[in-house]
Protein backbone atom coordinates (compact mmCIF):
# COMPACT_ATOMS: atom_id res chain seq x y z
CA UNK A 1 0.00 0.00 0.00
CA UNK A 2 1.17 3.39 -0.98
CA UNK A 3 -0.10 6.68 -0.22
CA UNK A 4 0.82 9.50 -2.75
CA UNK A 5 3.40 7.74 -4.33
CA UNK A 6 5.91 10.38 -5.55
CA UNK A 7 4.05 13.28 -4.07
CA UNK A 8 5.34 14.58 -0.25
CA UNK A 9 1.89 16.60 0.20
CA UNK A 10 -0.49 15.45 2.06
CA UNK A 11 -3.23 17.69 0.35
CA UNK A 12 -4.91 15.35 -1.63
CA UNK A 13 -5.68 11.49 -0.79
CA UNK A 14 -4.20 8.63 -3.65
CA UNK A 15 -3.58 5.45 -2.65
CA UNK A 16 -2.42 2.82 -4.35
CA UNK A 17 -2.62 -0.97 -3.39
CA UNK A 18 -0.42 -3.25 -5.63
CA UNK A 19 -1.41 -6.73 -5.27
CA UNK A 20 1.69 -9.05 -7.03
CA UNK A 21 0.95 -12.82 -8.67
CA UNK A 22 2.41 -15.50 -10.29
CA UNK A 23 2.19 -13.75 -13.60
CA UNK A 24 0.26 -10.54 -13.11
CA UNK A 25 -0.40 -7.63 -11.15
CA UNK A 26 -3.73 -6.12 -9.54
CA UNK A 27 -3.63 -2.16 -8.71
CA UNK A 28 -6.50 -0.60 -6.64
CA UNK A 29 -6.01 3.64 -7.11
CA UNK A 30 -8.20 4.92 -4.58
CA UNK A 31 -8.21 8.61 -4.89
CA UNK A 32 -10.66 11.31 -2.90
CA UNK A 33 -9.66 13.77 -6.03
CA UNK A 34 -13.13 14.92 -7.25
CA UNK A 35 -15.39 12.53 -6.31
CA UNK A 36 -14.57 9.70 -4.35
CA UNK A 37 -13.12 6.50 -6.70
CA UNK A 38 -11.09 3.33 -7.65
CA UNK A 39 -9.15 2.79 -10.43
CA UNK A 40 -9.32 -0.98 -11.31
CA UNK A 41 -6.45 -1.84 -13.69
CA UNK A 42 -5.21 -5.41 -14.16
CA UNK A 43 -1.89 -6.14 -15.67
CA UNK A 44 -0.10 -9.48 -17.39
CA UNK A 45 3.10 -8.61 -15.78
CA UNK A 46 4.63 -8.75 -12.12
CA UNK A 47 6.52 -5.81 -12.29
CA UNK A 48 4.37 -3.12 -13.71
CA UNK A 49 4.04 -0.01 -11.71
CA UNK A 50 1.82 3.24 -11.13
CA UNK A 51 3.24 6.24 -12.93
CA UNK A 52 2.01 9.19 -11.91
CA UNK A 53 2.43 13.21 -13.25
CA UNK A 54 1.15 15.16 -10.28
CA UNK A 55 2.04 18.07 -11.60
CA UNK A 56 -0.91 17.16 -14.22
CA UNK A 57 -2.75 15.65 -12.04
CA UNK A 58 -3.83 18.28 -10.28
CA UNK A 59 -4.13 20.84 -13.20
CA UNK A 60 -7.80 21.63 -14.83
CA UNK A 61 -6.82 19.39 -17.85
CA UNK A 62 -5.19 15.84 -15.71
CA UNK A 63 -5.80 13.90 -19.07
CA UNK A 64 -2.48 11.16 -19.22
CA UNK A 65 -1.36 12.32 -15.94
CA UNK A 66 -1.95 8.21 -14.88
CA UNK A 67 -0.81 5.32 -16.56
CA UNK A 68 0.85 1.70 -16.23
CA UNK A 69 4.27 1.41 -16.91
CA UNK A 70 4.90 -1.03 -19.59
CA UNK A 71 1.09 0.29 -20.68
CA UNK A 72 1.01 -2.66 -23.27
CA UNK A 73 0.91 -5.19 -20.01
CA UNK A 74 -2.66 -3.96 -19.12
CA UNK A 75 -5.50 -6.62 -19.80
CA UNK A 76 -8.58 -4.90 -18.19
CA UNK A 77 -9.18 -1.61 -16.48
CA UNK A 78 -12.52 -0.43 -14.73
CA UNK A 79 -13.67 2.52 -12.36
CA UNK A 80 -16.17 3.15 -9.65
CA UNK A 81 -17.22 6.56 -8.98
CA UNK A 82 -19.13 7.03 -5.64
CA UNK A 83 -20.77 9.93 -7.04
CA UNK A 84 -23.77 11.53 -4.93
CA UNK A 85 -25.95 10.89 -1.58
CA UNK A 86 -29.14 11.78 -1.62
CA UNK A 87 -31.07 12.23 1.62
CA UNK A 88 -35.27 12.31 1.41
CA UNK A 89 -38.39 11.20 3.44
CA UNK A 90 -42.01 10.51 2.25
CA UNK A 91 -44.65 12.57 2.67
CA UNK A 92 -48.40 12.28 4.17
CA UNK A 93 -49.60 12.15 0.41
CA UNK A 94 -46.50 9.43 -0.23
CA UNK A 95 -45.11 11.44 -2.20
CA UNK A 96 -40.96 11.63 -1.37
CA UNK A 97 -39.93 14.90 -0.75
CA UNK A 98 -35.83 15.39 -1.51
CA UNK A 99 -33.40 17.62 0.27
CA UNK A 100 -30.52 19.26 -1.21
CA UNK A 101 -28.24 16.63 -2.77
CA UNK A 102 -24.89 16.10 -1.62
CA UNK A 103 -22.53 15.94 -4.26
CA UNK A 104 -19.45 13.77 -2.89
CA UNK A 105 -16.91 15.72 -5.88
CA UNK A 106 -17.20 18.72 -3.44
CA UNK A 107 -16.44 17.02 -0.02
CA UNK A 108 -13.53 18.29 2.12
CA UNK A 109 -11.84 15.01 2.79
CA UNK A 110 -8.70 14.56 5.65
CA UNK A 111 -5.97 13.08 5.03
CA UNK A 112 -5.74 9.64 4.32
CA UNK A 113 -1.92 8.59 5.94
CA UNK A 114 -3.57 8.94 9.43
CA UNK A 115 -5.50 6.53 8.83
CA UNK A 116 -3.29 4.03 6.90
CA UNK A 117 -2.39 0.81 8.10
CA UNK A 118 0.08 -1.53 6.36
CA UNK A 119 -0.72 -4.17 8.86
CA UNK A 120 -4.59 -4.79 8.82
CA UNK A 121 -4.42 -3.43 4.85
CA UNK A 122 -7.09 -0.54 6.19
CA UNK A 123 -7.15 2.99 5.12
CA UNK A 124 -10.37 5.28 5.60
CA UNK A 125 -11.08 8.43 3.74
CA UNK A 126 -13.48 10.92 5.71
CA UNK A 127 -15.05 13.86 4.78
CA UNK A 128 -17.58 16.97 5.35
CA UNK A 129 -19.00 19.33 2.49
CA UNK A 130 -17.29 22.25 2.00
CA UNK A 131 -20.26 24.28 3.20
CA UNK A 132 -23.10 22.89 4.84
CA UNK A 133 -25.93 25.82 5.36
CA UNK A 134 -28.22 22.87 7.20
CA UNK A 135 -25.30 22.16 9.77
CA UNK A 136 -25.99 18.73 9.43
CA UNK A 137 -22.17 17.77 9.54
CA UNK A 138 -21.43 19.72 12.76
CA UNK A 139 -21.10 16.96 14.69
CA UNK A 140 -20.94 14.20 11.84
CA UNK A 141 -18.77 12.81 8.67
CA UNK A 142 -19.06 10.60 6.03
CA UNK A 143 -16.56 8.16 5.23
CA UNK A 144 -15.23 5.33 3.13
CA UNK A 145 -12.97 2.38 4.51
CA UNK A 146 -10.42 0.31 2.39
CA UNK A 147 -9.63 -2.80 3.15
CA UNK A 148 -7.52 -4.72 1.28
CA UNK A 149 -6.97 -8.59 0.94
CA UNK A 150 -3.67 -11.26 0.89
CA UNK A 151 -5.65 -14.12 1.38
CA UNK A 152 -9.29 -16.17 0.59
CA UNK A 153 -11.65 -15.77 4.13
CA UNK A 154 -14.25 -14.51 5.30
CA UNK A 155 -15.23 -10.87 7.13
CA UNK A 156 -15.77 -11.34 11.00
CA UNK A 157 -18.52 -8.36 11.42
CA UNK A 158 -21.64 -8.57 9.36
CA UNK A 159 -22.77 -9.06 6.92
CA UNK A 160 -19.52 -11.02 7.13
CA UNK A 161 -18.77 -10.95 3.35
CA UNK A 162 -16.86 -13.91 1.92
CA UNK A 163 -13.86 -12.60 -0.38
CA UNK A 164 -10.60 -13.89 -2.00
CA UNK A 165 -6.78 -12.21 -2.92
CA UNK A 166 -8.92 -10.70 -5.45
CA UNK A 167 -10.88 -8.36 -4.20
CA UNK A 168 -11.04 -5.14 -1.85
CA UNK A 169 -13.90 -4.30 0.67
CA UNK A 170 -15.20 -1.03 0.54
CA UNK A 171 -17.41 0.31 3.06
CA UNK A 172 -19.52 3.60 3.03
CA UNK A 173 -20.17 5.25 6.67
CA UNK A 174 -22.37 8.17 7.77
CA UNK A 175 -21.58 8.92 11.57
CA UNK A 176 -23.21 11.45 13.65
CA UNK A 177 -24.76 13.23 10.63
CA UNK A 178 -28.09 14.83 11.50
CA UNK A 179 -31.19 14.04 9.38
CA UNK A 180 -32.97 17.10 7.73
CA UNK A 181 -36.53 15.39 7.91
CA UNK A 182 -37.93 13.11 10.79
CA UNK A 183 -38.11 10.05 8.66
CA UNK A 184 -35.08 10.81 6.69
CA UNK A 185 -33.44 7.76 3.92
CA UNK A 186 -30.22 7.80 2.33
CA UNK A 187 -29.29 6.82 -1.23
CA UNK A 188 -25.94 6.71 -2.18
CA UNK A 189 -25.23 7.08 -6.23
CA UNK A 190 -22.07 5.37 -7.48
CA UNK A 191 -20.86 5.15 -11.44
CA UNK A 192 -18.96 3.02 -13.60
CA UNK A 193 -16.82 3.05 -16.14
CA UNK A 194 -15.89 0.69 -18.49
CA UNK A 195 -13.99 -0.29 -22.08
CA UNK A 196 -15.44 -0.31 -25.17
CA UNK A 197 -17.48 -3.52 -25.48
CA UNK A 198 -18.20 -4.64 -21.80
CA UNK A 199 -20.99 -4.34 -20.30
CA UNK A 200 -23.21 -3.99 -17.04
CA UNK A 201 -24.97 -6.37 -15.18
CA UNK A 202 -27.52 -6.54 -12.09
CA UNK A 203 -27.73 -9.98 -10.33
CA UNK A 204 -29.63 -11.16 -7.37
CA UNK A 205 -29.15 -14.58 -6.10
CA UNK A 206 -31.05 -15.83 -3.37
CA UNK A 207 -30.39 -18.36 -0.62
CA UNK A 208 -32.24 -20.62 2.41
CA UNK A 209 -28.81 -20.16 3.53
CA UNK A 210 -28.15 -17.55 6.59
CA UNK A 211 -26.24 -18.70 8.66
CA UNK A 212 -23.45 -15.58 8.18
CA UNK A 213 -25.83 -12.82 7.80
CA UNK A 214 -28.87 -13.27 9.68
CA UNK A 215 -32.19 -13.17 7.83
CA UNK A 216 -30.56 -12.05 4.95
CA UNK A 217 -31.25 -14.02 2.18
CA UNK A 218 -30.20 -11.61 -0.95
CA UNK A 219 -26.80 -11.43 -2.53
CA UNK A 220 -26.68 -9.10 -5.27
CA UNK A 221 -23.82 -8.45 -7.37
CA UNK A 222 -22.85 -5.88 -10.09
CA UNK A 223 -20.63 -7.51 -12.77
CA UNK A 224 -18.98 -6.63 -15.97
CA UNK A 225 -19.06 -8.92 -18.66
CA UNK A 226 -17.45 -8.95 -22.27
CA UNK A 227 -19.48 -8.90 -25.30
CA UNK A 228 -16.99 -10.98 -26.81
CA UNK A 229 -16.74 -13.83 -24.91
CA UNK A 230 -19.32 -13.94 -22.13
CA UNK A 231 -15.74 -13.96 -19.40
CA UNK A 232 -17.22 -11.91 -16.37
CA UNK A 233 -14.22 -9.28 -15.61
CA UNK A 234 -15.08 -7.29 -12.58
CA UNK A 235 -17.53 -7.22 -10.46
CA UNK A 236 -19.01 -4.91 -7.13
CA UNK A 237 -21.03 -7.37 -4.43
CA UNK A 238 -22.81 -7.06 -1.88
CA UNK A 239 -25.37 -7.95 0.53
CA UNK A 240 -29.31 -6.59 0.83
CA UNK A 241 -28.33 -5.01 4.14
CA UNK A 242 -26.57 -2.10 5.77
CA UNK A 243 -26.33 -1.21 9.42
CA UNK A 244 -26.66 0.91 12.22
CA UNK A 245 -24.30 0.04 14.79
CA UNK A 246 -20.74 0.07 14.63
CA UNK A 247 -20.17 -3.48 16.28
CA UNK A 248 -23.54 -4.99 14.29
CA UNK A 249 -25.73 -7.15 15.35
CA UNK A 250 -29.01 -8.88 13.37
CA UNK A 251 -31.81 -6.00 15.08
CA UNK A 252 -29.27 -3.03 13.73
CA UNK A 253 -30.11 -4.20 10.40
CA UNK A 254 -31.53 -1.61 7.82
CA UNK A 255 -33.48 -2.44 4.70
CA UNK A 256 -31.11 -1.84 1.62
CA UNK A 257 -32.51 -1.64 -2.30
CA UNK A 258 -31.05 -1.22 -5.37
CA UNK A 259 -32.80 1.00 -7.70
CA UNK A 260 -32.10 -0.33 -11.40
CA UNK A 261 -28.83 -0.23 -13.13
CA UNK A 262 -29.02 2.26 -16.11
CA UNK A 263 -26.52 3.85 -18.85
CA UNK A 264 -25.66 7.59 -17.41
CA UNK A 265 -26.47 9.97 -19.71
CA UNK A 266 -25.72 13.03 -17.41
CA UNK A 267 -22.36 14.29 -17.22
CA UNK A 268 -19.52 12.40 -15.01
CA UNK A 269 -18.99 14.44 -12.20
CA UNK A 270 -15.60 15.31 -11.83
CA UNK A 271 -13.12 12.61 -10.58
CA UNK A 272 -9.75 13.41 -11.02
CA UNK A 273 -8.22 9.96 -11.41
CA UNK A 274 -10.67 8.87 -14.08
CA UNK A 275 -9.89 11.41 -16.59
CA UNK A 276 -6.08 10.84 -15.43
CA UNK A 277 -6.46 7.90 -16.82
CA UNK A 278 -8.85 7.31 -19.23
CA UNK A 279 -8.64 10.70 -20.94
CA UNK A 280 -11.38 13.03 -22.16
CA UNK A 281 -13.45 9.98 -24.25
CA UNK A 282 -15.53 9.07 -20.66
CA UNK A 283 -18.97 8.84 -21.89
CA UNK A 284 -17.85 8.36 -25.46
CA UNK A 285 -15.17 5.81 -26.24
CA UNK A 286 -15.74 4.45 -22.20
CA UNK A 287 -19.37 3.89 -21.15
CA UNK A 288 -20.86 5.01 -17.83
CA UNK A 289 -23.17 3.16 -15.89
CA UNK A 290 -25.16 4.13 -12.80
CA UNK A 291 -26.99 2.54 -9.68
CA UNK A 292 -28.41 3.92 -6.91
CA UNK A 293 -28.43 1.98 -3.43
CA UNK A 294 -30.99 3.25 -1.07
CA UNK A 295 -31.00 2.49 2.87
CA UNK A 296 -33.98 2.63 5.51
CA UNK A 297 -37.27 0.80 6.72
CA UNK A 298 -40.68 1.17 5.98
CA UNK A 299 -40.77 3.73 8.07
CA UNK A 300 -37.36 5.63 8.02
CA UNK A 301 -36.43 5.60 11.26
CA UNK A 302 -33.84 3.05 12.02
CA UNK A 303 -31.21 6.07 11.39
CA UNK A 304 -32.91 8.06 13.58
CA UNK A 305 -32.29 6.53 17.20
CA UNK A 306 -28.12 5.97 16.30
CA UNK A 307 -27.55 8.21 13.81
CA UNK A 308 -25.14 5.71 12.31
CA UNK A 309 -25.44 3.93 8.66
CA UNK A 310 -22.26 0.93 7.49
CA UNK A 311 -22.71 -0.88 3.80
CA UNK A 312 -20.08 -3.02 2.83
CA UNK A 313 -19.29 -4.30 -0.59
CA UNK A 314 -16.72 -6.20 -2.13
CA UNK A 315 -15.36 -4.93 -5.44
CA UNK A 316 -12.73 -7.02 -7.50
CA UNK A 317 -11.62 -8.85 -10.63
CA UNK A 318 -12.82 -11.99 -12.11
CA UNK A 319 -15.97 -14.00 -10.34
CA UNK A 320 -17.69 -12.79 -7.54
CA UNK A 321 -17.08 -15.23 -4.60
CA UNK A 322 -20.04 -17.70 -4.57
CA UNK A 323 -21.59 -18.47 -1.07
CA UNK A 324 -22.06 -22.45 -0.54
CA UNK A 325 -24.14 -24.19 2.26
CA UNK A 326 -22.13 -25.07 5.06
CA UNK A 327 -21.44 -27.70 7.40
CA UNK A 328 -23.77 -26.76 9.77
CA UNK A 329 -26.70 -26.07 7.00
CA UNK A 330 -25.81 -29.49 5.26
CA UNK A 331 -26.04 -31.20 8.86
CA UNK A 332 -29.07 -29.57 9.27
CA UNK A 333 -30.42 -30.74 6.14
CA UNK A 334 -29.66 -34.06 6.34
CA UNK A 335 -31.47 -35.01 9.65
CA UNK A 336 -34.34 -33.24 8.55
CA UNK A 337 -34.78 -34.86 5.68
CA UNK A 338 -33.23 -38.32 6.67
CA UNK A 339 -34.86 -38.52 9.79
CA UNK A 340 -38.27 -38.70 7.77
CA UNK A 341 -37.16 -41.35 5.31
CA UNK A 342 -35.11 -43.64 7.95
CA UNK A 343 -38.60 -43.84 9.82
CA UNK A 344 -40.26 -44.75 6.67
CA UNK A 345 -37.93 -47.07 5.60
CA UNK A 346 -38.00 -48.84 9.27
CA UNK A 347 -41.56 -48.43 9.65
CA UNK A 348 -42.03 -50.36 5.91
CA UNK A 349 -39.88 -53.36 7.28
CA UNK A 350 -41.68 -53.84 10.48
CA UNK A 351 -45.20 -53.95 8.31
CA UNK A 352 -43.76 -56.52 5.84
CA UNK A 353 -42.03 -58.54 8.40
CA UNK A 354 -45.52 -58.25 10.78
CA UNK A 355 -47.39 -59.54 7.68
CA UNK A 356 -45.41 -62.44 6.71
CA UNK A 357 -45.06 -63.67 10.36
CA UNK A 358 -48.94 -63.74 10.57
CA UNK A 359 -49.63 -65.31 7.38
CA UNK A 360 -47.29 -68.07 8.28
CA UNK A 361 -49.73 -69.58 10.93
CA UNK A 362 -51.93 -70.62 8.91
CA UNK A 363 -52.23 -73.74 7.05
CA UNK A 364 -53.87 -73.36 3.32
CA UNK A 365 -57.82 -73.87 2.76
CA UNK A 366 -58.82 -76.71 -0.15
Amino acid sequence: MQYNPGWNNSSVNLLHVRAVGPSDTLHYIWSSIGAPTVLLVATASRSSTLCVNWTQLLSPTPAGAIWIDPPSSVVYSTAVVFTKVFEYSEAKTLEELFYPTYDLSDFSWDSVNHTLNHTALTAEFTGIPATDPSGSFSNGSLAFRVTAYEASGRDGPLPSLLHTANSSKVEFVLAGVAPRGNSSRFVLELATVEETGVVQKLRSTRSIDDEYTPTIFEMLSLVAKSQNDSSTLSFLQWKATAYGSQTPGREDSIQCRSRGLQAANWTLPMSGIVHAYFGEGVGSTYTVSAINISFGGEDGKVYQEKRYLSWSALLGFGQPPKDTFSPLVISIMAVALGTPMVMLLVGSCVVLFAQRKRYSEYEPIN
